[in-house]
């Protein structure tokens, strides 16, 4: 199955669930060459007064700094200098990642990734805004990295192994009993021969985002199946089509080898046996995950035909999502049914209450993973279409540039004189070296200001703390996400300074959009 990053977002979580931005102005008496930024009216809404008097200017962005920005009109709590001891900072230092422990991309979550889920997959859900994520992500046992990519073994994997071990052991007995104890030899090596075909599935969606020039994340092999992170949506419906389609096809292939491979061999003999259960399996994954709902492979592949037919990616989003709900309750009801008539064979004389439990509680972990993929998609699609609200420019902070050896006492009251809610340390020619942190602010008791320079509570910038005042939306998000920090410093096209940045500003701006019906 495969969850991408897209308008259906929000991977289905099976095993694992699996992303943000203030108003600034040099003050009057700041360097020369700096753009002027916001106006004390354009910052986000104030936060508590500072000890030493400094307040945050309320106001709003003017309309042409956010045409048709639906970001919030209050980037945040506080000022930057609110009237607490230390202790009173607020904004994430960064992430750590995601949802796969996750941490907020520098500022919160971000539209994350896709997954791709086999039945042993549980299908699709697209996925959620880009997560924040460490350089390693983590997720398991790390197996390798075919094409690049890593695949790891979830803990819950050798659950499931130990499982079907029991379960087909069992079945073993009956067909072939001269086997004895060595039955359970045997079913383990189905058990893994069974989830390399889950990675044969996953690694076709892999190959084919790679083809399309989409990150993978990772692959992670879990309790019912596998899941391919792909960290963003398909351009075209095409793409989508064939980004679902090939996993449920590569896993046809496989049957149909498996079964080929059946031809020389004795069926009572244990090649026999593994070859049709291999085949029968696939097969069952294959059919599972063509089924038209997401978050299953089918129901990204019916997404892709309506977004083809409508031109409008969340309408198919919302038929598949609606489909896929309808499919949970259908697997609920109908899968132990079906099962007490013989339709998987061996009749229904023999059914007890037992195996009467044991259906129902299969049935209902499908239908819940279904039902909550399908609605995780519904969701964080709805989210992608307000991400374009998110605006550097409209959640910027109004910053004051100071000299290193500046008191703080006196750049808080040139910020407070000036409306802003940020320091920026600059050189003599007027150039920004580094940001004063809020955090560090607060932990200065008032009476001690006047003796600390600013410098000694900056952090020095990185070419990954400038960022553009132009950025918006999924591409502002993957960029705090690449440099974790608290804050950033905004520039223009022309490298003037336009403001700071706050994560924290970010993380609140996004939670109100993810709020939003």
């Amino acid at each position: 199955m495969d969850v991408s990053g897209g308008s259906g977002q929000p991977r289905s979580g099976n095993d694992e669930p699996a992303e943000h931005p203030a108003a600034p102005t040099a003050p009057a008496n700041g360097p020369t060459g700096h753009h002027p930024g916001p106006e004390p009216d354009d910052a986000p809404q104030p936060g508590p007064a500072d000890r030493d008097g400094l307040r945050d200017t309320p106001g709003s962005h003017d309309a042409d700094e956010r045409p048709g920005s639906g970001a919030p009109q209050d980037s945040g709590a506080a000022g930057p200098y609110p009237d607490h001891e230390a202790g009173g900072a607020t904004g994430p230092t960064g992430p750590t990642h995601t949802g796969t422990g996750e941490q907020p991309p520098a500022a919160g979550p971000g539209p994350h990734p896709g997954e791709h889920r086999s039945l042993a997959h549980s299908g699709i859900a697209k996925g959620e805004p880009p997560q924040p994520r460490p350089k390693e992500p983590g997720g398991g046992l790390l197996m390798g990295r075919p094409f690049g990519v890593p695949v790891y073994v979830a803990p819950s994997w050798f659950l499931v192994a130990a499982l079907i071990t029991w379960v087909f052991g069992g079945q073993l007995d009956r067909v072939l009993p001269e086997l004895g104890a060595a039955r359970y030899l045997v079913s383990l090596f189905f058990a893994v021969a069974f989830y390399a075909s889950v990675l044969v599935h996953e690694l076709a969606h892999t190959v084919a985002a790679i083809r399309f020039k989409l990150p993978v994340r990772r692959i992670q092999l879990q309790f019912f199946g596998g899941v391919s992170e792909i960290e963003k949506e398909a351009e075209t419906p095409g793409r989508e089509f064939v980004l679902a389609f090939v996993g449920p096809l590569l896993s046809l292939v496989l049957a149909g080898l498996f079964y080929l491979a059946m031809k020389p061999v004795q069926p009572d003999s244990v090649p026999g046996v593994l070859l049709a259960g291999l085949m029968i399996s696939n097969l069952i994954v294959a059919a599972f995950n063509l089924l038209p709902g997401l978050p299953l492979d089918g129901g990204r592949m019916l997404r892709a035909v309506v977004w083809k037919i409508t031109g409008k990616p969340m309408s198919g989003t919302v038929a598949a999502a609606w489909v896929g709900r309808a499919l949970a309750i259908s697997v609920l009801v109908g899968l132990p049914l079906l099962n007490q008539s013989g339709a998987f064979g061996g009749g229904n004389q023999d059914v007890g209450g037992m195996d009467t439990v044991t259906d129902a509680l299969l049935a209902a972990i499908l239908a819940a993973i279904i039902w909550t993929g399908a609605g995780n998609s519904l969701r964080m699609a709805r989210l992608r279409e307000h991400l374009p609200e998110l605006k550097a420019r409209a959640l910027t902070r109004r910053a004051v540039p100071v000299e290193t050896d500046t008191p703080l006492s006196e750049a808080l009251r040139r910020a407070n004189a000036a409306g802003a809610r940020a320091l920026v340390v600059v050189d003599a020619e007027g150039n920004a070296l580094s940001l004063v942190r809020e955090a560090a602010i607060v932990g200065v008791p008032e009476h001690r200001r006047p003796w600390v320079a600013v410098s000694g509570l900056a952090q020095d910038l990185t070419d990954g703390m400038r960022v553009s005042a132009e950025l918006a939306g999924e591409e502002l998000l993957d960029t705090l996400r690449a440099t974790p920090a608290t804050e950033y410093l905004v520039v223009e096209e022309t490298g003037e300074i336009y403001g700071v940045l706050s994560a924290a500003d970010v993380e609140r701006a996004f939670v109100k959009a993810m709020a939003r019906p």
